[in-house]
């Protein structure tokens, strides 16, 4: 086997072509995705605002036990402008996607009784109002499957048991209706203060939350 000797000078003519190739290796292993952090608070649900004291932004801060957390902010609109959630892994992500370190410090937060809740307590029919006009007929049985209705726009589903309280795990599927994505995951939140709604399907994606609120027929 014959094995190739580098002279000092040699060694420096190649410095510049293996440098760059050991910091593309250095960095192809580490994580530069935005880390993003949110105030801790105990398991429960909990009203909760964010943002400017004079001109503040309410939510609701969902807790579980297993360390999972979903924080909702609302616009004036009363639909999601934000989305924050926490696997059990402790990572936050959010919705609009971060594209700098992000910390949310909230500015008050006051707990609010909550429940488990299933699919069977909720199964019937309803009717989701869209943005660009128009509504998406649904019915929800009490397997947690979404069935579409007769309207144009369609949405299905599934709906499975969450850690998180007041709320279900959505998958949900949209066929016929507009600019809505075709599949997205997210979750079925339901809240007293809802009413006459009787819950919202809130999903994330990298622009804007979906946020859809259903009214029972």
């Amino acid at each position: 086997m014959m094995h190739k000797t580098y002279t000092r000078a040699g060694a420096a003519r190649l410095l510049p072509i293996l440098l760059p190739l050991m910091l593309a290796a250095c960095s192809s292993g580490g994580d530069d995705a935005p880390t993003v952090k949110v105030t801790e608070l105990p398991a429960g649900v909990y009203a909760v605002s964010a943002g400017d004291a004079a001109s503040p932004t309410a939510g609701r801060y969902y807790a579980a036990a297993d360390g999972s957390r979903l924080l909702v902010l609302n616009a004036g609109t009363q639909l999601a402008s934000a989305m924050y959630q926490r696997e059990t892994d402790g990572k936050w992500k959010m919705t609009p996607a971060a594209t700098s370190d992000t910390a949310l410090d909230l500015l008050n937060s006051s707990a609010i009784p909550s429940n488990v809740l299933n699919a069977a307590a909720i199964a019937r029919s309803y009717t989701v109002r869209l943005a660009a006009g128009g509504v998406a007929a649904f019915s929800v049985n009490a397997s947690g499957d979404i069935v579409a209705g007769a309207t144009s726009c369609k949405l299905s589903g599934k709906l499975a048991a969450s850690a998180l309280p007041q709320t279900l795990k959505l998958s949900l599927g949209t066929a016929g209706c507009g600019d809505l994505p075709a599949q997205s995951e997210g979750f079925l939140v339901a809240d007293s203060d809802y009413a006459p709604a009787a819950f919202r399907l809130l999903t994330s994606g990298a622009a804007a939350p979906l946020d859809l609120w259903a009214y029972p027929e």
